[in-house]
C-alpha cells in the first residue's frame, strides 16, 4: 500500500511538460496532414454534389380591428352603423390560421405543388419549377392511387411524340403530346411547351400525395412575431428552388387574406340572404295591395279622402308605423333566438336593435364563431383554444338568449299598448263614411307593407356596402424575398469543419493511443516515476550484429555505450582502485536486453585497454553463449559444484573483442538459489577482483526470481536495464522499491532500445531466449 502511494506521489509531483506533450503529437504530423487534406477533399466533393438550400422571408402586419380604428375611405359609412369597433386579433391564433391545413392546401392547389418536374444531373436531380417544357394534367384521377407517390418518365422522340416510362425506367408506350393517356393513376395528358429544347430529352414527373406536401410545408414554414408585443409577423421558408419558396410565401399571405375576407363576409352574406328572402315575400304582398287600391278606387269612383279622414289616417299611420317597427323587431328577435337554439352559426347583423348591448353581443358572438371555425380544421376539437372558444360561445349564447327574452317581453308590452291606441283610432274611423272607411283599411295595409319594404331596402343597401368595403386582414409589409446566396451548405463553415475534423480525428487517435499506452518510452517517463539515477540510454541498433561497438564503429548505439562507459567512471570514482569493479546488470523481467547490454558494455570497457571479465550469472536462463552464437560449455555452475574446477578451466575469450574473458553460466542446475549461497561464489568474486579491472555480471531478472538479491552483496554497482516500449510504467515500482530500501547497491538505470527519432516503433524485439527483427507494416512506416 505504501509503495502505491509513493508511485502516485511521484507521478503527481511532476508538472506537465508542454513541449513534451506537443512532441507526442508532432511525431505523427504526416497523419495530421493526410487527414486534413482528406477532409478538405471530402468537403469539396460534398459541396460539389449537394443541392444548395435557399431561404426566403416575408413580413406582414395583422390588422388590429380594435385599436386601428377605421380608414378614411370607410369613415363615410360609419353613420350607417355597419362598421363597428371590433376586437383585437390574437397574434398566436393568426399564426395557427396561417399554418392551418386549410390555408396551405389552397396554396398547394393554387401553385400545383404536388406535381414536380425534374431532370437528371450528373449525380443529383434538378427541379424545373416554372421552367419545365412539359406540363402534366390529370383529366380524371383514380382514387385508389390518389394517396400514393409515383414517378413517370417522359422521353422525347420528336416534337410531337414521346415515350412514357414507369419509375423503374421500363418502357410503357408511345404517345402524342396532348393525347389522353389511361393508366392506373387515372387519365392524364402531357403538353409540350413551344420553346422546347432538345438539350434534355428525358424528364421526370413526380406526383406526390397532397397530404404529405401539406404536412411538409406546415413543418418547414416558420412564422413568428418580430417581438413579444408586436402584431408584425415574419414568415420564412427554406428550399432548394428560390423562386418556388418565394411563390409559396406570397401565395400563403394571399390565401390567408382571401380566407379572412371570406370569413368577414359570412355575416353580411347571411344578413343579405335573410333580407332578400323577406323582400321577395313583401314585394309580392305589396304588389297585390297596390292592385287592390287601384281596383277599389275604380270600382267606387273614389278620388280622395276629406281633411278629417286625412287627420285620422295620419294618426293611424303613425301608430301603424310604430306597430310595424315593433312587430318587425319582435319577429327578428324571435328569429335570432330560434337560430341560437339550433346551432352555432353566425347571425345577421345591422337589423336595427335599439339595445346596443344586444348588437354588441351578436357581433362578439359572430367573431367567436368565426374564430372557432378558422381554428377547428387544424387544431381539432380537443385543442385548448377550441375548448376555450366553445366555453365562451356557450356563455355568450346564454347571455344573448336571456337578453333577447327580455327584449321580447318589452316589445310585446309595447305592441299591446300600440294595439290599444289603434282601437281608439278605429273607433274614430267607424264614424267615417263607408266608402272612405273601406279605403282607409286598404291604405293602412298598403302603408304597413310599404314601410316594411322601405326598411328592408335600406338594410339591404347597408349590407351591400359592407360586402363591398371588406378589407384584407393582413397588411403586406415586405413581399417574399430570397437571397441568391444559399444558406446551406455554407462553404466556409464546411471547409472549416472539414479541416477541424481532419485534425481532430488523428489527434483523438493519438490521444487515446497515448492514454491507453502504459509502456515506457523515454528518459522522462523514468524521471517522472522514479528518483533513481539515470546512467544513459541505448538507441535501437539497425544492424544484425550482436556486438555493436568496436574500434571503428560510429553508430548511435556504439556512441551510447561509450557515453555509459564514461558515466560509469564518474559513478565509481570512489571505489578501491586496487581491486576490480563488479558491475551487476539486472532488469525487472526477461526480454529487456540484459545480455545485449552486458556483452556490449564489456566490449566498450575492453576498448579502453582495461582487462574485463563477463560472467553469466543467470543460472536459470543462460543467454551469453546463445547470444554470441557459440556452443555451450562449462561455466559458473561447474565451478561452484566442483571444487577441483578452477576459474581458468571455465573462462574463455572470443577473437572479436580483445582484453575480454567470458565465463558462461554452464549447465542449468536444479537448485540455482541454493547454489548461489555457497562459498565458492564468494571465492569466485574475490579471485576475479584481483585479476580484472572490471567484472560485468549478467544476472537474473529481480521480479521473477531471488537469485540476483542473493549475490547483490558482491556488487560495486547495479545497472538496472529498462527496455523502452516494452516495460509497463507500473512495473517501475519494482526498481523504485529496491532503490528506496537499498537492496541493490549503487543502483542506476539504463534505458535500452530507444529511438533517436521518436519514442515509438522499435525495430528489435527482445525475448528472454531470442533476438529477432520486427517487420514494419505499411501504416507503421507512416509513423
Amino acid at each position: 500500500m505504501q509503495s502505491n502511494n509513493n508511485y502516485n506521489e511521484l507521478e503527481e509531483s511532476n508538472s506537465l511538460n508542454l513541449r513534451a506533450e506537443i512532441e507526442k503529437y508532432f511525431l505523427f504530423w504526416r497523419w495530421f496532414v493526410i487527414s486534413a487534406i482528406l477532409g478538405v477533399a471530402i468537403a469539396f466533393i460534398y459541396l460539389r454534389y449537394t443541392s444548395p438550400s435557399f431561404s426566403a422571408s416575408a413580413s406582414i402586419m395583422i390588422k388590429d380591428n380594435k385599436k386601428s380604428g377605421i380608414s378614411a375611405e370607410l369613415a363615410a359609412f360609419e353613420d350607417l352603423g355597419i362598421i363597428g369597433g371590433g376586437s383585437a386579433n390574437n397574434t398566436d391564433n393568426e399564426i395557427e390560421i396561417l399554418k392551418s391545413r386549410k390555408i396551405i392546401e389552397r396554396v398547394v392547389d393554387s401553385l400545383n405543388l404536388n406535381i414536380s418536374y425534374y431532370i437528371q444531373g450528373r449525380i443529383l436531380e434538378h427541379e424545373l419549377y416554372k421552367n419545365s417544357p412539359i406540363k402534366f394534367h390529370f383529366t380524371k384521377r383514380n382514387l385508389l392511387y390518389k394517396e400514393k407517390d409515383t414517378t413517370i418518365i417522359i422521353s422525347f422522340k420528336d416534337l410531337n411524340t414521346y415515350d412514357l416510362k414507369n419509375q423503374d425506367n421500363e418502357f410503357v408506350s408511345n404517345y402524342k403530346f396532348g393525347e389522353e393517356v389511361e393508366s392506373k393513376l387515372g387519365f392524364f395528358k402531357i403538353y409540350r411547351d413551344d420553346n422546347f429544347s432538345y438539350d434534355v430529352k428525358e424528364y421526370f414527373v413526380k406526383i406526390r400525395n397532397k397530404n404529405k406536401i401539406i404536412d411538409s410545408y406546415r413543418e418547414s414554414i416558420f412564422i413568428e412575431p418580430v417581438n413579444k408585443n408586436s402584431s408584425v409577423l415574419t414568415l420564412s421558408l427554406k428550399g432548394s428552388v428560390k423562386k418556388k419558396i418565394v411563390d409559396v410565401l406570397d401565395e400563403l399571405v394571399k390565401q390567408y387574406n382571401i380566407d379572412a375576407i371570406k370569413d368577414k363576409n359570412q355575416i353580411s352574406i347571411k344578413t343579405k340572404i335573410f333580407i332578400d328572402e323577406r323582400l321577395s315575400t313583401i314585394s309580392k304582398d305589396l304588389a297585390a295591395i297596390d292592385d287592390n287600391v287601384k281596383k277599389y278606387k275604380s270600382k267606387n269612383g273614389f278620388t280622395g279622402a276629406s281633411k278629417e279622414v286625412e287627420l285620422v289616417l295620419e294618426s293611424g299611420s303613425l301608430n301603424t308605423k310604430l306597430m310595424i317597427d315593433t312587430n318587425a323587431k319582435l319577429k327578428i328577435s324571435e328569429w335570432i333566438q330560434e337560430k341560437l337554439d339550433k346551432n352555432n352559426e353566425v347571425l345577421p347583423v345591422g337589423l336595427g336593435f335599439e339595445d346596443a348591448n344586444i348588437s354588441f353581443a351578436i357581433e362578439n358572438y359572430n367573431k367567436l364563431v368565426l374564430r372557432r371555425n378558422q381554428l377547428l380544421p387544424s387544431a381539432g376539437i380537443r385543442n385548448p383554444n377550441i375548448i376555450d372558444l366553445n366555453s365562451s360561445i356557450s356563455s355568450l349564447k346564454s347571455s344573448l338568449i336571456q337578453s333577447l327574452t327580455n327584449l321580447q317581453t318589452s316589445l310585446k308590452f309595447k305592441l299591446q299598448q300600440l294595439k290599444n291606441e289603434q282601437k281608439k283610432i278605429n273607433s274614430k274611423i267607424s264614424s267615417i263614411p263607408k266608402t272612405e272607411r273601406g279605403f282607409i283599411d286598404i291604405a293602412r295595409e298598403q302603408e304597413i307593407f310599404a314601410g316594411l319594404y322601405s326598411y328592408l331596402l335600406k338594410k339591404k343597401e347597408e349590407t351591400d356596402i359592407s360586402l363591398a368595403v371588406t378589407v384584407p386582414n393582413a397588411k403586406i409589409i415586405d413581399k417574399a424575398y430570397g437571397s441568391n446566396k444559399p444558406v446551406f451548405p455554407k462553404k466556409n463553415i464546411v471547409y472549416f469543419a472539414a479541416i477541424f475534423l481532419g485534425l481532430l480525428i488523428p489527434f483523438l487517435i493519438v490521444y487515446i493511443k497515448n492514454l491507453l499506452d502504459t509502456k515506457i518510452h523515454s528518459r522522462r517517463d523514468i524521471e517522472i516515476l522514479t528518483n533513481i539515477p539515470f546512467l544513459g540510454d541505448i538507441t535501437h541498433s539497425e544492424t544484425k550484429e550482436k556486438i555493436v561497438i568496436s574500434k571503428d564503429s560510429r553508430s548511435s548505439s556504439s556512441e551510447a555505450f561509450r557515453l555509459i562507459r564514461t558515466n560509469l567512471g564518474f559513478m565509481m570514482s570512489n571505489s578501491n582502485e586496487k581491486l576490480g569493479k563488479t558491475i551487476f546488470i539486472t532488469s525487472t523481467t526477461s526480454g529487456e536486453g540484459k545480455s545485449f547490454i552486458s556483452i556490449n558494455l564489456a566490449a566498450a570497457l575492453s576498448l579502453s585497454k582495461k582487462k574485463v571479465l563477463l560472467i553469466g550469472l543467470d543460472l536459470r536462463a543462460p543467454k551469453v553463449t546463445e547470444y554470441l552464437g557459440i556452443a555451450e560449455r562449462k561455466g559458473i555452475t561447474n565451478f561452484i559444484m566442483n571444487e577441483e574446477t578452477s576459474i581458468n578451466d571455465v573462462k574463455f575469450s572470443i577473437p572479436e573483442i580483445e582484453n575480454l574473458d567470458i565465463i558462461a553460466s554452464g549447465v542449468i542446475p536444479p537448485n540455482p538459489a541454493e547454489l548461489l549461497l555457497m562459498d565458492r561464489v564468494k571465492k569466485l568474486f574475490e579471485d576475479v577482483k584481483q585479476e580484472y579491472d572490471y567484472i560485468i555480471v549478467d544476472t537474473a531478472p529481480v521480479n521473477l526470481v531471488t537469485d540476483t538479491l542473493l549475490v547483490s552483496k558482491y556488487a560495486d554497482m547495479f545497472l538496472y536495464v529498462v527496455r523502452a516500449n516494452y516495460l509497463d510504467k507500473r512495473m517501475l515500482e519494482v526498481p523504485q522499491t529496491l532503490y528506496r530500501e537499498k537492496k541493490l547497491p549503487n543502483m542506476a538505470i539504463v534505458l535500452n532500445d530507444t529511438d533517436i527519432k521518436k519514442s515509438y516503433g522499435y525495430g528489435y524485439r527482445y525475448g528472454y531466449g531470442y533476438f529477432e527483427k520486427e517487420k514494419k507494416t505499411w501504416y507503421r512506416k507512416l509513423f
